[in-house]
């Protein structure tokens, strides 16, 4: 899906934390919690393995999984995207079953010419059944400082998050803001993780599929995509770039650890212990999610006619 060209709209913004859940690190240290599962050396950790990165050059990309899979959780994890001219590149991050009928939760970033703005990609799979994409321009520079990522995933619904990441001053990519357009301004006073930017109710009650039932690993990969992934494959992978590097840290969850068919960590989801499992958007969390949707959604399936002639998936309409 191409995306569409990121407008930057002007909001000066005091704000308080979104989901509190205290979170605990599970995997601080990468070797313990992942492995790396491709790439041929192009993975990497450092310090003590609480820093890993992954490369792709003309060759070859790279990945890595989480030794545990989740049914249900809070997961967090701080990223930090190629820098400058990352065209045709996507770094992907979800979380995903396996077999033809999978269940996955999918954020994509997708590579950017240099100074201008990333794209994020979304998707959500049900029971093998995707094609949920939203596309939003990132409000900061990702590539310019590490910003957290998270999915809250539970029986109700399934939030995507970014960092709320503060600046003092105004980021403006090639003059990207103009008279007619308020600029994003990032004030120094908070630093704030969890501003949502999609959420995914769960609608079985009208026969929509739910990711409920098959538990997850966690995944993140860098790969070569220049046929689709910038300006619909228009500008392609400068190789001479290379290699295009994207690093992680401070991974946090709070999750069912999947043990044996229909055994988790968590015991009774009904049992009332983990609260982020019946954890929800309020009324601020949902004023922020419209901020981010009516301000940085370039691409909504949802509103995509071209694609569905003859009217939308259930969903859109709830």
């Amino acid at each position: 899906m191409a995306p569409f060209p990121c407008s930057i709209v002007v909001v000066c913004l005091a704000v308080s934390l979104l989901l509190a859940s205290s979170m605990v690190p599970c995997a601080a240290n990468f070797n313990q919690g992942f492995d790396i599962t491709w790439g041929d050396g192009r993975g990497k950790m450092f310090n003590g393995d609480e820093l890993l990165t992954l490369s792709l050059d003309k060759t070859s990309g790279s990945g890595f999984q989480s030794k545990n899979q989740y049914l249900f959780g809070k997961i967090d994890m701080q990223l930090k995207l190629v820098p400058g001219n990352s065209a045709g590149t996507v770094t992907a991050y979800y979380l995903s079953s396996q077999g033809s009928t999978h269940d996955e939760i999918d954020f994509e970033f997708l590579g950017n010419s240099s100074g201008d703005p990333y794209t994020l990609h979304t998707n959500v799979y049900s029971q093998g059944k995707g094609e949920r994409e939203q596309q939003f321009c990132l409000w900061f520079d990702p590539s310019a400082d590490f910003h957290t990522y998270s999915i809250l995933w539970n029986p109700k619904s399934i939030v995507f998050s970014a960092d709320f990441h503060t600046y003092s001053i105004l980021w403006n990519p090639k003059g990207l803001c103009k008279e007619t357009n308020v600029c994003t301004l990032f004030v120094s006073t908070f630093s704030v993780d969890g501003i949502p930017v999609r959420e995914f109710r769960n609608m079985e009650s009208i026969g929509i599929p739910y990711p409920k039932n098959q538990p997850m690993r966690l995944y993140s990969s860098i790969w070569n995509a220049d046929d689709w992934a910038t300006r619909g494959g228009l500008v392609k992978t400068d190789w001479t770039q290379a290699p295009f590097t994207t690093s992680y840290r401070n991974f946090r969850v709070e999750a069912c650890v999947w043990s044996s068919p229909g055994s988790t960590s968590c015991g009774s989801l009904e049992s009332g212990y983990n609260t982020w499992l019946s954890l929800e958007l309020g009324a601020v969390g949902q004023q922020r999610l419209r901020w981010v949707q009516n301000n940085h959604m370039i691409y909504n399936y949802c509103t995509d006619t071209k694609r569905f002639p003859h009217g939308f998936p259930p969903e859109c309409k709830v």
